[in-house]
């Protein structure tokens, strides 16, 4: 799929996000990696395969002074 050099990571591989952007659409909130990834806003990834990765975001630490 990946035409570029060197070539993209693969959509099973663990760095599979440094793919090249193919399309982006900020308005929409997702973004079409040249692995076949869809990337969402909320960090949320659709595999080619269709198996979702669910959002990952950092948990948040709340401390009472």
């Amino acid at each position: 799929m990946c035409q570029h050099q060197p070539a993209c990571p693969t959509s099973d591989s663990a760095d599979r996000d440094a793919a090249r952007l193919v399309a982006h659409h900020p308005e929409q909130g997702w973004s079409l990696l040249c692995n076949g990834v869809l990337l969402f806003e909320d960090t949320g990834e659709l595999l080619p395969d269709g198996q979702i990765i669910a959002p990952h975001r950092v948990g948040l630490t709340m401390t009472v002074a």
